[in-house]
């Protein structure tokens, strides 16, 4: 089973701050994830954590400048506004008639803004330089006798806390499965029974088709002669768009949905083709080995013509620690989706070349946008809208084969930086209460952000973080190559010591990530 193996880094306060250009104002706690389960992360962003490559930062929220709240949108209830269908709009006659908008737009990329998400925390941070036999652990025997050296003559006491641990955490599992506002319940569904003679529409027969959802089934079948979806090597059939569309339009007057635009037929003599392949960047598959240098061409030119980068500043290493780097497992399971969990990119090719690359991370609950980069001659199709608008798209597919997988979380939504505010349009939304840990719709969230740019969103005054730290001595350390709790690690321990940086680690991490991931101690 895979493990993650972390390296805490602690604080790093008085730095500059990408949004609001303060040059001390920023806050935030950091570790170096030489590994990482998707689990784990999934678990982490759920507290307000982020990557970047392989460094996992957290805002300290009651004191950084711009507060940075973890926000997703529920993909499975999506609502195309306006300016998102005109985005769509605009792609579907560039493609089929090649036409070029007069006016320009400027939308914001889903988080383009790498001097936040890159540069000012790799500037603390540096690579770690621990060798990769420190952080491989001993025998699994070797370890649970470690952990069993801690049960002396307190074994009793010891064992009613597991026992209360166990049921936190079994508590906690269960509040994770209770509904939210506008979440799906993950309960089983319901069994139809047969309906008695004469009563209801007989189920063991093939539903009746309306000719006019006949006509239009055909009409997608020419979708994958100009509009195509690969995921590493395997084309979505034609049929699993046929079926994301029925399901997404089963009554006639609903609106249109995304899939409307998205899976929409071009016609024959359409003068562009486009084509969305995603594929894993870590560990890099063969053809994203093959794409990586045309794919770093298209960053360099975005961070040059974007971000006014100097030509030697977006070099091969940065961009591979950034954006092609991760900690995460790759992961593979019967219900999950066909292309595993982990970290990918998402390329967008026209007529056979890249013209814009979405780095996402496929999650137990969500896929997890974090960066997009596109050729700057393409602008003017609004790109970063478009991409945005695709990977929910994409997590409405991934939902089909994997019912858990319902979320897209966009990283951070800054309210005190209103250029920062365009990830508020993809409703419903929620953003992340700092304090709980608990979602709330965004509408409850903004009136309170108009009066204080940090807020305390769960109501609830006497609601408590339910996944904080409750037992130190139970958060596994990783030392000298044995695994073993922290409590037997203090006791082994020489010189000053750590607790304070152990109790502020496991204080962020929560207590149920504190006991699955290795804290590494030198």
């Amino acid at each position: 089973m895979p493990v993650a193996v972390v390296e805490y880094k602690g604080w790093k306060e008085g730095y500059r701050c990408g949004y609001c250009a303060s040059e001390q104002g920023k806050v935030s706690a950091g570790m170096w994830a030489h590994s990482m389960t998707v689990q784990d992360y999934q678990d982490l962003i759920d507290r307000g954590w982020r990557r970047s490559g392989k460094y996992v930062y957290k805002p300290i929220m009651n004191q950084t400048c711009c507060p940075q709240y973890t926000i997703r949108c529920q993909a499975l209830h999506f609502q195309t506004s306006k300016s998102h269908k005109k985005v769509l709009k605009k792609m579907l006659k560039f493609l089929s008639k090649g036409d070029v908008p007069k006016v320009v737009s400027e939308e914001e990329p889903m988080d383009s803004h790498i001097e936040d998400v890159g540069a000012c925390d790799f500037a603390y941070k540096g690579e770690s330089h621990v060798s990769q036999s420190e952080l491989t652990p001993l025998g699994v025997d070797h370890a649970e006798r470690v952990e069993n050296e801690d049960q002396d003559t307190g074994e009793k006491k010891e064992e009613g806390n597991e026992h209360k641990v166990e049921s936190d955490s079994l508590r906690l599992h269960a509040d994770k499965g209770t509904p939210v506002p506008g979440e799906p319940s993950r309960s089983a569904k319901g069994v139809h029974a047969p309906p008695k003679p004469g009563k209801g529409a007989d189920l063991s027969k093939p539903p009746c088709r309306k000719a006019k959802d006949i006509r239009k089934e055909r009409k997608l079948q020419k979708l994958l002669q100009n509009q195509t979806c690969t995921v590493e090597g395997s084309q979505l059939q034609a049929a699993d768009q046929v079926f994301l569309l029925q399901n997404s339009k089963s009554k006639t007057n609903q609106p249109k949905t995304i899939e409307d635009f998205v899976f929409v037929s071009l016609p024959d003599d359409a003068q562009h083709k486009l084509e969305v392949r995603v594929v894993r960047s870590s560990p890099p598959s063969s053809q994203f080995k093959a794409t990586f240098q045309e794919s770093y061409q298209v960053y360099k030119r975005y961070q040059m013509v974007v971000h006014k980068d100097p030509p030697d500043k977006p070099t091969i290493n940065q961009f591979t620690r950034f954006l092609c780097d991760s900690p995460l497992e790759a992961e593979n399971a019967p219900n999950g989706p066909e292309c595993g969990y982990g970290s990918f990119h998402q390329q967008y090719w026209l007529d056979g070349k890249i013209i814009a690359v979405g780095v996402i991370d496929i999650l137990p609950y969500c896929v997890s946008s974090v960066y997009l980069y596109y050729d700057p001659d393409y602008s003017f199709l609004s790109l970063g809208v478009y991409s945005a608008l695709r990977e929910i798209a994409f997590t409405r597919q991934l939902h089909e084969k994997a019912p858990d997988l319902c979320f897209y979380y966009m990283g951070f939504y800054i309210h005190s930086c209103p250029k920062m505010r365009y990830k508020g349009q993809y409703r419903p939304s929620d953003l992340l209460c700092p304090e709980t840990y608990i979602w709330t719709p965004i509408e409850q969230c903004l009136p309170l952000l108009e009066h204080s740019k940090y807020c305390r969103f769960n109501q609830d005054g006497k609601a408590v973080d339910e996944g904080r730290i409750k037992e130190l001595g139970r958060v596994r350390v990783l030392h000298k190559r044995t695994v073993m709790p922290y409590s037997v690690y203090k006791k082994r321990r020489k010189g000053p010591s750590d607790e304070a940086s152990v109790q502020q680690y496991a204080s962020l991490v929560g207590q149920t990530c504190s006991e699955r991931m290795l804290l590494f101690r030198s």
